[in-house]
């Protein structure tokens, strides 16, 4: 699917999922700032918006983006390097939507597994995760900065159900 054009996960417009774009780099630098505190550069987010092995999906609202996710596609697995939702609109369903658009996508782009690391510390990622279907395979003691260690998540995407992606072309 080109990027920049909708992706349809049973959303009610105005919000809807699409592939994002370099186009979308200020809002993406806005969202990560704001939820994020800045985790990503400027010229990572360029490189995750233009390299067609990334994948960035974001829920847009009238032009605002208030979630994305996004992940690289090695082989046929999907590593997951950031979900991040606007706080305002936390605990919404809003970052439930767009992982599930991301899983989608890679799915049907050939990718039969997922995976991600995710902050022991951080309860509602976690449990996001853990939702969406995801399940801990170990620990990197000490993987962060802060010196909290990160869950390595896996989960199979050949048994779960994709969202279904739309061209409005």
């Amino acid at each position: 699917m080109p990027r920049g054009k909708p992706v349809s996960a049973e959303t009610e417009p105005p919000q809807q999922l699409q592939l994002l774009t370099p186009a979308n780099l200020e809002a993406c630098l806005a969202l990560d700032q704001a939820a994020l505190d800045g985790l990503w550069s400027r010229q990572q987010w360029l490189r995750e918006l233009q390299e067609p092995q990334r994948l960035c999906i974001g829920l847009l609202d009238n032009e605002k983006l208030l979630a994305v996710a996004c992940g690289w596609l090695v082989v046929d697995e999907l590593q997951i390097t950031a979900v991040a939702v606007t706080p305002q609109r936390r605990r919404a369903g809003l970052g439930h939507r767009v992982l599930q658009g991301l899983l989608s996508q890679a799915r049907q782009m050939g990718a039969s597994r997922a995976t991600l690391e995710v902050s022991a510390s951080n309860k509602a990622a976690a449990g996001l995760y853990a939702r969406s279907g995801f399940a801990s395979a170990g620990i990197r003691r000490g993987y962060y900065s802060n010196g909290d260690d990160a869950l390595i998540q896996w989960m199979s995407l050949r048994d779960t159900e994709g969202v279904r992606i739309a061209d409005h072309s």
